[in-house]
């Protein structure tokens, strides 16, 4: 007798398969957010499809790699795995990052339809935009402090810049900024440069809506400053309309660099539209003209952060307060209906109580006695409008004929 197959599905098979996440990235479990981020884009690069088209396993490692990124580099995620390993984010979606480029039309055109709809979707800078930054054959153009340039950069595709400060300049502190007049969605990317000469992605800002415009910033202020990011939880938001409001500062992380050491530095503005090109201005400056500014920067991401903490709290409070309105609201409307039909049961029993034969009318009776009425209506309708008739074809005294004679004159006999 031929036993049961003790062989688990594939589903199953592939969990027991899996890497753990950091081993996977080359990175150990103390790594810092920077740490992690920098392993991923060079392993991303080394195994995008762009570069190893046909080849199977490249293509199954930048899945998982691309996988234990989206653990690791969520904070929340990374916390749930640490505690409990795969399962405990098996629920969660992962987030996947598309690189425009390797798209075809047919594919762009429905993550276009997609994002139009309010669907989040998250892209990434093109691997050959990064391969050829990393090989050093990219036309770096260089910008002062202070200097303000207004160029348009075609869809995925990346205009570079170099900023050389001085050392009292990186203890002021410094700003790089990017706005867009048309909302156009675009990328601001920071990269060190390597040892060959080449330079690897560091930070990336993502454009967000400021208004009429999209706007993206990189502010080196020498202490940590914050940034904002708007898919966070965006998923979660859509399942549960609260989420929306409780989960709107947990986007709310910080940057992996704080400060910039005196010498070169390298940016890039990366356009990220579907179809069309991007119409920017780039400014980059000095932070010593805004102390105030500063300040106030400070202060006021200090009081988000208590903000964030107070609204984690008042979740809890605000869920038991809505659980506790639902509870009443649908006794409420239990009650209501059973108050509504004791009292029908009440005038029931109220009209039971008379000795008068009760007069029961039939339904077909009644369609009778409509049918007779509406018939009596329209004959008197009918009759009326005889007779209005007739009395129209009847003379009047003053619709007298009368008889002239035409040959002889009026007057004259």
């Amino acid at each position: 007798m031929r036993g049961h197959s003790s062989k688990p599905p594939k589903g199953e098979a592939e969990k027991q398969l899996r890497r753990d996440a950091y081993e996977v990235l080359g990175v150990n479990r103390n790594s810092t957010d920077q740490e992690i981020k920098s392993a991923y884009r060079k392993l991303a690069l080394k195994y995008h499809p762009d570069k190893n088209a046909n080849d199977a396993k490249a293509s199954d490692i930048f899945k998982e790699v691309t996988f234990s990124y989206n653990i690791l580099s969520d904070p929340d995620k990374r916390r749930q795995y640490d505690a409990a390993g795969f399962e405990a984010v098996e629920s969660e979606s992962q987030d996947l990052e598309l690189d425009l480029s390797s798209l075809g039309t047919v594919n762009t055109v429905f993550a276009a339809i997609f994002s139009k709809l309010g669907v989040p979707i998250k892209t990434t800078v093109s691997a050959t935009v990064l391969e050829e930054a990393l090989n050093g054959v990219v036309t770096i153009r260089e910008l002062t402090l202070g200097q303000s340039l207004c160029r348009k950069v075609e869809k995925q595709c990346a205009h570079f810049y170099s900023v050389t400060i001085t050392e009292t300049e990186a203890q002021a502190g410094f700003v790089c900024r990017v706005n867009c007049s048309d909302k156009s969605k675009f990328k601001l990317l920071y990269f060190d440069q390597e040892d060959n000469g080449g330079l690897s992605l560091a930070l990336q800002e993502d454009s967000s809506k400021t208004g009429k415009f999209t706007s993206a910033g990189m502010y080196f202020l020498g202490f940590p400053v914050y940034r904002m990011d708007p898919a966070h939880n965006s998923v979660a938001a859509v399942k549960d309309p609260d989420a929306a409001f409780f989960k709107k500062l947990d986007g709310f992380q910080p940057c992996e660099i704080n400060e910039l050491k005196a010498g070169t530095h390298y940016f890039a503005v990366y356009g990220d539209n579907f179809f069309k090109s991007v119409s920017y201005t780039i400014e980059v400056l000095s932070a010593a003209p805004f102390p105030e500014e500063k300040e106030s920067l400070r202060s006021v991401e200090g009081q988000i952060l208590s903000k964030r903490v107070e609204l984690s709290k008042f979740e809890t409070e605000y869920r038991e307060v809505l659980s506790q309105f639902t509870e009443m609201t649908n006794r409420y409307a239990q009650e209501m209906q059973a108050i509504d039909e004791l009292l029908k049961q009440r005038n029931e029993i109220h009209a039971c109580y008379t000795i008068a034969p009760q007069i029961k009318r039939s339904s077909s009776s009644r369609s009778k006695n409509k049918a007779s009425f509406k018939e009596s209506e329209d004959g008197l309708l009918a009759r009326d409008k005889k007779q209005s008739k007739d009395r129209s074809k009847k003379k009047r005294w003053y619709n007298l004929h009368l008889k002239v004679d035409k040959r002889k004159p009026c007057g004259m006999d």
